[in-house]
């Protein structure tokens, strides 16, 4: 389990000072502080920032905030994602983030008959088969076998099967469900930021 200080080094090792541009479309504070622990350097946009004025600010990485309702209803941010996606820069999505990528892909979504809510949701990480305990607060979710087949799903609900991660196969471009910054005790899921960090590192425009 990484601690604030692991994580830290981490991206300070890692190249810290990296720019990302945040996407608030409710954004949690709790994110920022973790994204500024592996040494981001963080700017926070208004959800209907189109993609164009997005990347003026010339950013390192983008991220997709959490928020609530429909996610196909929140078409500008569909829209901007596409283009985000298009410029190659690495991007991370968490909730209602990690919904708007899968339909910038191509995928679908439909709403829930029990949201998931609180903590203690079991997640296994398909690669590894590890499970983490996740907190989750949302009432829609990414449809299974609707993605395209450059996109894979990464992590999966044990409870009922629900899709919780994804990543595409050749852009560096990633998401999660779950709500790693969230941290009611268990700090599994953290490790995730510091991959943000290891993405940018690799495909960021200052090192390509």
């Amino acid at each position: 389990t990484p601690s604030p200080t692991l994580l830290r080094a981490a991206g300070e090792g890692l190249g810290g000072g990296y720019h990302v541009v945040a996407y608030d479309f409710g954004i949690k504070r709790n994110i920022l502080r973790w994204l500024v622990e592996v040494g981001c350097r963080v700017t926070v946009v208004p959800a209907t920032t189109p993609a164009e004025d997005a990347l003026a600010l010339n950013p390192d990485g983008i991220f997709l905030s959490n928020g609530p309702g429909d996610p196909a209803a929140v078409t500008y941010a569909i829209q901007a994602t596409r283009q985000l996606i298009e410029s190659s820069r690495p991007i991370f999505g968490i909730c209602l983030g990690h919904q708007i990528i899968a339909l910038a892909l191509g995928g679908r979504t439909h709403k829930l008959k029990f949201g998931h809510r609180g903590g203690n949701q079991p997640v296994r990480e398909e690669v590894t088969g590890r499970v983490q305990v996740t907190v989750h607060n949302h009432g829609f979710a990414v449809t299974p076998g609707s993605l395209p087949d450059d996109v894979e799903v990464t992590h999966v609900n044990l409870n009922d099967g629900c899709i919780e991660g994804l990543r595409h196969k050749t852009l560096p471009v990633f998401s999660v469900q779950y709500h790693p910054e969230a941290s009611p005790g268990p700090h599994d899921a953290l490790g995730l930021f510091a991959e943000f960090v290891q993405l940018m590192e690799k495909h960021a425009p200052r090192n390509t």
